[in-house]
């Protein structure tokens, strides 16, 4: 899956379109590498995203196409940091 959808679908960022515009910034890395808003993202994946001067590190859990809102948060976890609105 795409990260800017991953982003979106997961809700740790709320729109697609902030998830693309943080991505193409290079706020967001994958596994420690700078990462494009198409870079493909999988299960055990670590995802840091910078918004400013705080930083959230997030481990993916679960890759899925759609999720209902109340089961988002199971598709990852906070490593550090925190949700970022």
């Amino acid at each position: 899956m795409r990260l800017d959808k991953y982003l979106k679908v997961s809700r740790i960022i709320k729109r697609r379109t902030v998830a693309k515009e943080a991505g193409e910034g290079g706020r967001v890395t994958i596994n420690g590498k700078v990462a494009k808003p198409s870079s493909e993202v999988k299960e055990g994946d670590i995802i840091e995203i910078r918004f400013g001067d705080k930083l959230a590190r997030y481990k993916i859990l679960n890759v899925a196409e759609t999720v209902r809102k109340n089961e988002a948060s199971l598709m990852y976890e906070v490593l550090d940091g925190e949700i970022i609105e």
